[in-house]
């Protein structure tokens, strides 16, 4: 169940709101890798809108552009689990702004979070901060040119937040590694000599096994005598 405001559940018992679609882009520039954040909206003309954040839960206010920019979105799945939901937002290819963002900023992984905002039908103003309903990144971008008398699209097909659940750690384990993540952190510090060292055991000798499995020690013997 979702959580409204008492500003949205009065008009929603009113019937006296209608809905609009926010959505927030944040691309990144191509040559200095810096983030380029961008919104639009299925309405006309540009706005600026409170929406919550959904990192901190706090309205803020973004600045939207629409005219017909953002045609479609897909079905958004409210699901209570962990799979990673996909939504498809279809934009106007046409509208500058779209193909700027499209074709200028680098697209592969944007932040992507799509809003739902409540407009009153007497003032067209929203009547309270536009809630999240999803929060992703950019996992393709279809765009299709169109012959004469065609119709041409821009397609996003986006991916949830969960999908960083599924993704492996790169990293290896190494002083290096280590260090990066505190300069005084010295435990891997002989990890690549440590295989060579050779450590004597009672009466027995050798290097140190590493692929042998870790086995609970109960009791040692030396000489015949328990310790």
């Amino acid at each position: 169940m979702r959580n409204i405001s008492a500003a949205n559940l009065a008009a929603l018992q009113a019937r006296a709101l209608v809905a609009r679609d926010f959505l927030w882009i944040t691309a990144r520039d191509r040559d200095t890798g810096a983030t380029f954040p961008y919104g639009f909206w299925s309405d006309v003309g540009d706005v600026s809108a409170p929406v919550l954040n959904p990192n901190t839960g706090l309205s803020v206010t973004r600045n939207f552009e629409g005219s017909g920019t953002l045609i479609q979105i897909s079905d958004i799945p409210l699901v209570s689990n962990l799979t990673i939901q996909n939504v498809t937002i279809q934009m106007s290819q046409l509208d500058p702004a779209v193909e700027n963002i499209v074709r200028g900023y680098d697209l592969k992984q944007a932040g992507v979070e799509i809003y739902r905002g409540l407009l009153s039908l007497e003032t067209r103003q929203i009547v309270a901060p536009a809630f999240c309903r999803f929060v992703g990144f950019v996992d393709t971008v279809e765009i299709t040119t169109p012959k004469e008398n065609d119709v041409g699209s821009i397609v996003l097909t986006c991916a949830s937040h969960t999908q960083e659940m599924t993704r492996g750690n790169p990293d290896t384990r190494s002083n290096d590694s280590q260090k990066i993540r505190s300069a005084t952190d010295n435990f891997f510090a002989d990890v690549t000599v440590v295989g060579e060292q050779e450590h004597f055991w009672g009466r027995q000798k050798g290097k140190i096994s590493v692929s042998a499995p870790t086995r609970k020690m109960t009791g040692v013997v030396l000489s015949g005598v328990p310790h």
